[in-house]
């Protein structure tokens, strides 16, 4: 059976007073004294009355709750990032929402009109891999709710934006992974319509023009991201009669199902093929051979995002701010699996 939620009427209806008297005594009115007060206190607590701070709240004009929406939340990186934003949250009193899209840009669109009918007062989103079109992040500025894009955005959209430094991240591990001695890099990158992903292309292609190395054209690789592509695409690319000596990709995911491949062709990791991810997912120094990768201090990405809205949209009670995007630096973490010259001591 459900119960109804008890409310100030139930309680002024037991009392025989109005609903108005009830809620200045529970609220400390002054002009309402403490015997009374008393009286409706030990009646609210008699009848199990909650109070409804979200309809409190939006008498206020704001919700003071915060919607968020990312590809996966079982992803350390997100995880983290949620944690983040979370935290910053806690800080300031304000609850959180959270929304996966599973990649899908149907299931992303939907999370956000869920969103938009909570009342939230700003979503924090990181776009799905499907995402091309940009109208139902300009849905969210029309109702007047707070926007900011994390990770993965979309430059169209104008709006507050945290990010890492891709495309230095890239170039660097590439120069990396030449230092180890390694000449045939392939890259399997993500969706190129995100920046993010076009970015980390554009580091890779940046660090093999300057290194002087070619590569096939079919060793550059984009929108791999789910595992079935990867591991399609990887297995054609081993099989050639000069294959790729490492990978360079923009998940650890996919770095995960290369090893898995070369495990399962008795291909030696790191003498034989080097693997560099991106991310720094839990499993990626528990695994054997650890994994290298670039960790994107995703904790302090979600932090930043979350004090935009706290430092910057609610302390603009609605004046016009020029957006901005900030970068938060990322780390590049060698470990065992692009370790090739190394591995011969």
């Amino acid at each position: 059976m459900i119960h109804k939620r008890i409310t100030i009427y139930d309680i002024a209806k037991a009392l025989d007073v109005s609903a108005s008297y009830v809620s200045k005594a529970l609220n400390n009115h002054p002009a309402i004294n403490e015997k009374v007060k008393e009286t409706v206190r030990r009646k609210a607590t008699e009848l199990n009355y909650k109070h409804n701070s979200h309809a409190a709240n939006l008498r206020q004009g704001s919700s003071k709750t915060i919607g968020v929406v990312v590809p996966h939340i079982n992803h350390s990186f997100f995880s983290e990032a949620i944690a983040g934003i979370e935290e910053i949250c806690f800080e300031n009193n304000h609850s959180l929402v959270i929304c996966q899209s599973h990649e899908s840009f149907m299931q992303e669109c939907k999370a956000i009109d869920t969103l938009i009918h909570q009342n939230v007062d700003c979503i924090l989103i990181s776009v799905s891999a499907e995402t091309r079109s940009y109208t139902h992040l300009d849905n969210i500025r029309n109702h007047n709710i707070g926007l900011i894009q994390f990770d993965r955005c979309m430059d169209q959209v104008e709006s507050f934006k945290v990010s890492n430094d891709n495309k230095e991240a890239c170039y660097n591990v590439t120069k990396t992974l030449f230092q180890q001695g390694y000449k045939r890099v392939a890259f399997l990158g993500g969706p190129n319509h995100t920046t993010i992903f076009r970015n980390r292309k554009e580091g890779f292609l940046m660090a093999l023009k300057e290194s002087g190395f070619s590569i096939p054209y079919n060793f550059v690789v984009e929108d791999s991201l789910l595992k079935e592509k990867t591991v399609e695409t990887v297995t054609e690319l081993l099989a050639l009669k000069e294959p790729p000596d490492a990978f360079l990709t923009v998940s650890d995911y996919q770095s995960l199902a290369i090893l898995e491949i070369a495990e399962s062709k008795g291909i030696k990791v790191p003498d034989q093929l080097g693997i560099f991810g991106f991310a720094n997912e839990a499993f990626t120094n528990i695994i054997k051979p650890s994994l290298s990768s670039v960790d994107q201090k995703s904790k302090e990405l979600g932090k930043k995002a979350a004090n935009i809205y706290f430092e910057k949209i609610l302390k603009s009670k609605g004046t016009q701010l020029k957006r901005h995007e900030e970068i938060i630096k990322s780390e590049i973490i060698i470990r065992q699996s692009s370790m090739k010259i190394k591995s011969h001591f």
